[in-house]
């Protein structure tokens, strides 16, 4: 196992390993490290991917993580789905975990099975008291499960409930805090979000109360594009398919300020892949914003009305 050691004030960057950078990632490996990759101090992998027993994919995880950090980053445990927790995809999960040994694991709030069958997506839920207790209990479970901290992911979200009773910063403190889990921070989600719904990203940003703030354990940055609904207004997709917007870079450096922190960030994209030189790019210029907004150090005081209605 490869795990990140960082200077003081350094932020460690990555990017999503994708097949059609291998060999050049490879080739840097058995060189001597002036290539594209060695900005970088970490790769995520969809655990999804890799839950095999051999092959190529297990042979590329062996490979990268002599020399990377890994983050293993899961899409189908369903936390928010209203059925138990699929027990046989869990198991594998364990065993992929106990094999790669990733820094972190992470997941979504979200559900993405129903009834036995796995749907293409990963669909926000209400923030309710119900929603709430029925999460915990799932993380609970996976984090006893796996022997180890699960970071949860804020969601993209196209609509609004109208059985929700808390906004996204109260749900997320108080899941953080009745379970101890930590917290993956996608800021393009949080964008998306925000334009959907008509609302503000700086409302779930700078209303994580001080505490929550120390248990972000990664931050998510990624690229969307701008289609129309029925009704002609504007709709973001979380695509994964663009370079990271400006309206989202602004909002990481402000939310870089308020953390106690480096942060580790990562470049999402999973559709259009560019050259391995221009993802690396943009984890380098992640790395820097952070490195200026923590020289602010602009800290918030926690919330108290959220500790309140724990």
């Amino acid at each position: 196992m490869t795990s990140i050691a960082t200077t003081p004030g350094a932020t460690p960057v990555g990017i999503g390993l994708k097949a059609q950078h291998l060999a050049e990632i490879f080739a840097e490996g058995a060189g001597s490290r002036s290539g594209p990759a060695d900005a970088l101090a970490f790769f995520e992998v969809h655990a999804e991917n890799h839950m095999v027993a051999g092959g190529p994919r297990r042979r590329w995880l062996e490979r990268l993580r002599g020399r990377w950090a890994l983050s293993v980053h899961g899409v189908g445990l369903s936390i928010g789905g209203p059925g138990p927790l699929d027990e046989a995809h869990l198991q594998r999960l364990v065993e992929l975990l106990a094999w790669a040994e990733p820094q972190w694991f992470s997941e979504h709030l979200a559900w993405s099975s129903h009834g036995g069958a796995f749907l293409n997506d990963l669909l926000p839920l209400p923030y309710n008291r119900s929603t709430l207790q029925r999460v915990c209990s799932h993380i609970d479970q996976v984090q006893e499960r796996l022997g180890r901290r699960l970071l949860l992911e804020n969601p993209s979200r196209y609509v609004e409930f109208s059985a929700g009773t808390m906004d996204e910063a109260t749900f997320l403190t108080l899941l953080q805090r009745r379970t101890g889990c930590g917290l993956l921070v996608d800021v393009n989600n949080a964008y998306v979000s925000a334009v959907n719904t008509g609302g503000d990203a700086w409302e779930l940003l700078g209303a994580l109360p001080t505490d929550v703030l120390a248990a972000v354990g990664e931050i998510h940055l990624a690229g969307h594009h701008a289609e129309a609904d029925s009704l002609g207004a504007l709709l973001l997709i979380d695509s994964h398919s663009a370079p990271v917007a400006d309206p989202v870079w602004a909002l990481y450096e402000r939310f870089a300020a308020r953390l106690p922190q480096p942060v580790p960030t990562l470049i999402e994209r999973d559709q259009q892949i560019p050259p391995l030189a221009s993802l690396v790019a943009e984890a380098t210029r992640a790395g820097r914003a952070q490195a200026r907004a923590q020289q602010a150090l602009v800290h918030r005081p926690a919330t108290e009305p959220i500790e309140a209605a724990a």
